[in-house]
């Protein structure tokens, strides 16, 4: 008599049928994920829910369902608890490079053909079965998506230290806005009177997972500013292409967009003293961004990210200030920059946003690397 959820023996049981625990499952599917991100090598997530199957008091159903499945999968593929007790997972590795529908036909139809020779009509029915490929189905998933990074599922343990962390975004924002409200209305007239256009620059972003929102600036370019100039910069600043580095008048080089025609005498002077990112902190209130994280990409910069880079975009929510600013800014390749926006992500505490905010004044003040 098979009771999952009550029987000690049934973990011992399943691992005898070669069902991995869901905790070592879900660590070898978030490595498969990681190898997928470097080499660009696909693999398959198949996930069965056995329905009633799993409450039956006879076993047989569902030693015929897991035989089934033992029936389609290789020796190199890995099948194990995605949820313990409620749904199985199938990883399929090395699929190959035919097209991902003709791949999910296959092992679909060759799944459905084990289950009709093993299993009654009835049991069939109660089976619901779903296939995604990775990385096509998965560039905007959330945290409820397939298949979580080992980023956020480190970060999914800290719910209640992330509530704070809103916590402090909702109240420094709030803080800042009003002690800076003369500073902010002596911005806006300056900006007004010295240029054509509007106060403010509004652009769209990608937030985490992708997710667009309007990001806020003070307006420092003219307006009506083509944008071939930076995506040109983007590009090869990406892929470290040779001219995205300037000197400085010292050995240290910065990586950055220097003698942009496009920018305000008044421009300059804000992105210089970063007073030009203050307007963000309408978005860090709004949620949209927060006080500490990684800077927010263009579309057509995250285009050009390879699978491992959108990795800065999913653990966190994009920030004003963050580890790049205030270790590496401007000095550092593009590849670095996404190193140390995943390491603040992997070792994430709310004293190191505390750190990270009490450091940013000062980088602000030496305008190391600042744009």
């Amino acid at each position: 008599m098979l009771r999952l959820k009550t029987k000690p023996q049934s973990v011992a049981y399943f691992l005898e049928l070669g069902m991995l625990p869901e905790e070592l499952f879900l660590k070898l599917l978030s490595l498969e994920r990681k190898r997928t991100e470097r080499s660009g090598r696909r693999f398959v997530l198949m996930l069965l829910d056995p329905g009633k199957l799993l409450k039956e008091e006879k076993s047989q159903a569902m030693d015929n369902l897991l035989a089934a499945i033992s029936q389609t999968i290789r020796d190199t593929d890995l099948k194990g608890w995605y949820k313990s007790g409620s749904t199985i997972g199938v990883i399929f590795t090395e699929i190959g490079e035919a097209e991902s529908k003709a791949i999910v036909r296959s092992l679909s139809s060759k799944l459905t053909d084990a289950l009709y020779e093993s299993l009654s009509i009835g049991d069939i029915n109660e089976i619901k079965l779903s296939f995604h490929v990775f990385p096509e189905d998965w560039d905007d998933e959330g945290t409820e998506g397939p298949v979580m990074s080992t980023l956020q599922m480190a970060l999914a343990r800290k719910k209640a230290s992330l509530q704070v962390k809103r916590m402090i975004d909702m109240a420094g924002s709030m803080a800042v806005l009003i002690l800076c409200l003369p500073l902010l209305a002596l911005i806006a007239l300056v900006v007004k009177l010295t240029s054509r256009g509007p106060v403010l620059f509004r652009q769209p972003r990608l937030g985490q997972y992708g997710r667009k929102f309007t990001f806020l600036k003070f307006r420092s370019m003219y307006v009506n500013s083509e944008s071939k100039i930076h995506e040109e910069y983007v590009k090869q600043f990406i892929t470290g292409a040779a001219g995205t580095e300037q000197s400085n008048g010292t050995e240290q080089k910065l990586y950055k967009l220097t003698a942009d025609p496009r920018i305000t005498p008044v421009g300059r002077i804000l992105r210089s003293t970063s007073l030009d990112e203050l307007p963000q902190l309408f978005n860090v209130l709004a949620g949209e961004m927060s006080l500490v994280g990684p800077r927010p990409p263009l579309s057509y910069e995250y285009d050009r990210y390879d699978l491992w880079h959108k990795q800065r975009l999913l653990a966190v929510k994009p920030g004003i200030t963050g580890l790049w600013q205030v270790d590496g800014r401007s000095r550092v390749k593009f590849d670095e920059m996404v190193r140390l926006d995943i390491r603040y992500a992997r070792t994430w505490s709310l004293w190191l946003d505390i750190k990270i905010l009490m450091r940013t004044p000062r980088a602000v003040v030496t305008g190391s690397g600042a744009c």
